[in-house]
């Protein structure tokens, strides 16, 4: 696609604030790194410790703080199957809440643009594959984090609802599952491909002649390096404005079992590979339908698959011993 036809970044950003709710953590240090590369120089970044962003009072004084042109909306409560298992309320609660009200004073604090970014355990349990924009509303998102994708989901609700009415300028990203570097690796509440790799890398380490992993390894999933992510959002902050929802992925489906050997040899285990089929296999299918990024935004995955696994196992490798 012509770059020509889109804003030049650095004339975009020159003299716009950008607020990363998020911007601290995984997605949102590689978020700071691209707009940076970009030309952005006003980057406000609002800390957990600083502002509760589930309260109104703190969503205002952050407001105020950041007095921002864009705002970039990565912040969630966020984990693996075990996790939403665990604490579906507070999965709900916290995204809605972190969200909608955010949302609502950004457009009556006269925020230029609100990027949104959504999930994609928002789509139906039972989606074709690939995923097209136009299945969201097809069925009810899979049992484990139906609670987290759905109070994501109420975000592209209310972003074309206030397009609608308000025309304020929101729009809605859909990421798929991501990995990187920085990824979060606790066992407790990580996402598939950091846990492998803490797996095998201890087993290895201990000469253990097994690793256990839930399920049956039947599942697929695309995943996504964060920093091809964190590209991709800020592309469509720059050059994105509509309120047709937007999939951001690579374009690729591997199976669980199949992701697990690939780990198991990256990482040099060698020992077996055990599943555990009391446990659930979340989804059945997912992989990304993305021309819509490309053609709207001219955004495209650039790092394969495994070159990204390769960089994730070796910053783990040299960070292990600093991680809880």
């Amino acid at each position: 696609m012509d770059e020509k036809i889109f804003p030049n970044p650095e004339e975009f950003w020159a003299n716009r604030r950008v607020c990363v709710t998020g911007g601290a953590g995984f997605l949102g240090s590689f978020v700071q790194e691209v707009l940076r590369e970009r030309g952005a120089t006003d980057i406000f970044i609002p800390n957990i410790e600083d502002y509760d962003l589930t309260e109104l009072d703190d969503i205002l004084r952050m407001l105020k703080d950041a007095n921002p042109d864009v705002i970039i909306h990565l912040a969630a409560l966020a984990g693996g199957i075990g996790a939403n298992l665990a604490r579906p309320a507070e999965f709900f609660y916290k995204n809605l809440m972190m969200g909608a009200p955010l949302m609502h004073e950004a457009w009556k604090f006269g925020v230029e643009k609100f990027v949104a970014i959504g999930t994609i355990c928002a789509y139906p349990k039972f989606t074709p594959v690939p995923f097209q924009e136009e299945n969201l509303w097809d069925g009810y998102p899979e049992e484990t984090n139906a609670p987290y994708g759905l109070a994501k989901k109420m975000l592209l609700v209310q972003a074309q609802a206030y397009r609608e009415q308000y025309d304020f300028n929101a729009v809605y990203l859909l990421p798929v599952n991501l990995y990187g570097p920085r990824d979060n690796f606790n066992l407790e509440t990580s996402h598939v491909i950091p846990a492998l790799v803490r797996k095998m890398i201890a087993a290895q380490q201990r000469g253990d002649a097994e690793v256990v992993l839930w399920g049956d390894g039947s599942p697929t999933r695309e995943f996504f390096y964060a920093g091809d992510a964190a590209r991709g959002i800020v592309m469509a902050a720059e050059r994105y404005n509509s309120s047709e929802p937007v999939n951001l992925g690579a374009g690729m489906e591997i199976s669980i079992k199949d992701l697990a050997t690939l780990v198991a040899k990256l990482t040099g285990f060698d020992g077996k590979i055990i599943w555990d089929t009391s446990k659930p296999n979340g989804q059945p299918r997912r992989g990304l339908d993305v021309n819509r990024a490309k053609e709207t935004f001219g955004f495209e995955a650039q790092v394969p698959f495994e070159e990204g696994l390769r960089r994730t196992i070796e910053w783990f490798k040299e960070n292990q011993d600093r991680i809880a």
